[in-house]
């Protein structure tokens, strides 16, 4: 019979995972934490409460873990087109995992340039990660309507702060 250990030793190398991550990937099926749909809301009502209160009429979008619209607010004085800007704003934040403020300086400067190129990515500041306090991502939001997208992402966290007790753990 062959020594035991080095089968094992043999065994861990080829599964450098171990046995518990081998058990996670035999699952059929995942699970992950999103956004209620209250929650959601309120982030929306918080995040247009600061821009209003900045003198804004803007538009604001939440999406959930997946990318799918969950809330949309617009001010009555927006413009037709803040809409769709909030909702891609938020949805680019959640794909690319990245505040769209940064992914705008990285596409700027070419480093993120193919960014650009991907179907309703749009990054241009507004568009901010929601996540749980241990670092997990349950959503994003999206402002189009400030004057600067650095108003639009100033309303945004203005928004997800108003929640930050909730999702702390």
């Amino acid at each position: 019979m062959k020594n035991p250990l080095a089968i094992y030793i043999a065994a861990a190398l080829l599964c450098p995972a171990g046995p518990a991550a081998q058990a996670e990937e035999d699952k059929a099926t995942a699970a992950f934490e999103s956004l209620t749909l209250e929650t959601a809301l309120e982030v929306a009502q918080a995040t247009l409460s600061k821009c209003r209160s900045d003198g804004f009429q803007a538009a604001v979008s939440i999406v959930d873990r997946g990318g799918n619209l969950q809330v949309t607010l617009r001010d009555r004085f927006a413009g037709p087109h803040t809409t769709d800007t909030a909702y891609r704003k938020a949805w680019t934040a959640l794909s690319f995992r990245t505040d769209t403020l940064e992914l705008a300086k990285l596409t700027e400067s070419g480093e993120g340039w193919a960014i650009r190129k991907v179907t309703g990515a749009l990054p241009l500041g507004g568009g901010v990660q929601i996540r749980k306090g241990d670092g997990s991502l349950v959503g994003a939001v999206g402002v189009s309507g400030a004057p600067g997208p650095e108003n639009d992402d100033k309303c945004a966290r203005a928004g997800i702060a108003a929640i930050e007790d909730k999702i702390a753990f």
